[in-house]
């Protein structure tokens, strides 16, 4: 199995504990509300904005949360937070990208450092590792939705660079300035899909055995449980069996 990307994914696919699924649309609701306090609050003006709510309707988040994070922006009360990216090694060399949203850099800097340090990463300088990563637009289907054959050519025909397909989903990318338009144009061949995001893709990956795949995913985890942090990528790959005794 290989990158962040579909460990998260099936992470999802398996369902969230009510604790983690109320993180996760936290942090979906900040992204709209920054998203929207930056641009036009209209979704069909705003590419971000799109996005986000497009993102957000793939993870279930009701619709009423969607609204009060765009109404919020325009009413003038939203924080203001600072984006930021953060970067450094895990266990066994894998890179690591941090995305954080942050009302207090200071804090956010120091949770994110003492995270690292206390899991056995180091947090390096901006660049450090953001050179093995292309910058992505995903889109994820289900395999439900058709066999291989049939996405690769919706998606040639929609404008994507290359998909990935198994038996649990097929996997969509495309560049980052043409997520939107490729992602309309999938909709409308294959209908909605359970997410379309810009992402971080690993030029190459790092192979891990069980030890460092536990410590791995034991910073990812704890990295993804800060309020500041949206999103954490990896470039590091793991066999079945080690999935399985994960």
């Amino acid at each position: 199995m290989a990158g962040h990307s579909k460990w998260a994914n099936i992470q999802h696919r398996k369902g969230r504990q009510d604790a983690a699924r109320s993180k996760l649309f936290s942090k979906l609701s900040k992204e709209i509300t920054v998203a929207a306090k930056m641009g036009d609050p209209d979704p069909d003006k705003n590419p971000r904005l799109r996005l986000a709510v497009k993102e957000a309707k793939g993870q279930s988040m009701p619709k009423d949360n969607i609204d009060r994070a765009i109404k919020k922006a325009t009413g003038g009360d939203a924080e203001n937070y600072d984006e930021i990216r953060y970067e450094g090694y895990g266990p066994n060399g894998v890179a690591i990208i941090v995305e954080a949203m942050t009302d207090n850099r200071n804090r956010t800097a120091s949770n994110v450092r003492s995270t690292f340090s206390k899991n056995g990463g180091n947090l390096g300088e901006t660049g450090s590792v953001s050179f093995m990563f292309d910058r992505k637009g995903e889109i994820v289907y289900p395999a439900s939705v058709g066999d291989s054959d049939t996405v690769m050519e919706a998606a040639i025909e929609a404008g994507a660079e290359d998909v990935e397909s198994d038996e649990d989903s097929h996997v969509i990318y495309c560049a980052d300035t043409d997520l939107n338009d490729v992602s309309a144009a999938l909709e409308a061949a294959l209908g909605e899909s359970e997410s379309t995001k810009l992402i971080w893709k690993p030029q190459t990956t790092t192979e891990l055995g069980l030890e460092d795949a536990q410590k791995l995913f034991r910073l990812i985890e704890i990295l993804e449980d800060d309020d500041d942090v949206q999103n954490v990528t990896a470039n590091f790959e793991v066999s079945d069996e080690v999935m399985a005794a994960l």
